[in-house]
């Protein structure tokens, strides 16, 4: 509140000669020592809880630029439930967001069953590198992958085929 005041304060006609000119306040922030600060429902950057993701692909399937990429393995079995009681069915193989390409409309946050997918405070996460902007939310490695998916093969195999 201060901040914003001592900016308004500054926007009159002063003459950088005047001797008042420097006690009207500080104009210019000492990034990153101080920040502005940020509304609590801004529109930040993205994170998802993946325990608590169902994989559902609501997201991915409402962003209008398509920066969300997911990849679900199926289970036979319920993998557990999440916080509001939903039943997990479907493994996260991939699941990353590509931040360089959100418009961080938040349409993703809310069509999310489990509000699993949020939107953080956070709003520097500037970079050097482009594929930095990439966030992969899945923890599975390429082992847990390939066993998940001979474990869902081999259960549609029995099923197709009983003997």
């Amino acid at each position: 509140k201060r901040l914003y005041g001592t900016l308004r304060q500054r926007s009159g006609h002063t003459a950088i000669t005047d001797p008042a000119y420097f006690s009207a306040g500080t104009t210019t922030l000492q990034y990153p020592h101080e920040t502005l600060p940020v509304p609590d429902r801004g529109r930040y950057q993205l994170h998802n809880d993946i325990d608590d993701c169902i994989v559902c692909d609501k997201c991915a399937q409402v962003c209008p630029v398509d920066c969300i990429a997911i990849e679900a393995i199926k289970s036979p079995v319920p993998l557990g439930t999440t916080s509001n009681g939903m039943t997990k069915r479907l493994h996260a193989a991939q699941f990353d967001i590509n931040l360089s390409q959100c418009c961080f409309c938040g349409l993703c946050t809310t069509v999310c069953p489990t509000d699993c997918l949020t939107m953080t405070s956070n709003y520097d996460y500037s970079t050097e590198k482009l594929a930095d902007h990439t966030v992969s939310f899945a923890t599975l490695t390429s082992t847990e992958i390939d066993a998940y998916k001979q474990t869902w093969a081999t259960h549609q195999e029995a099923k197709d085929h009983p003997s």
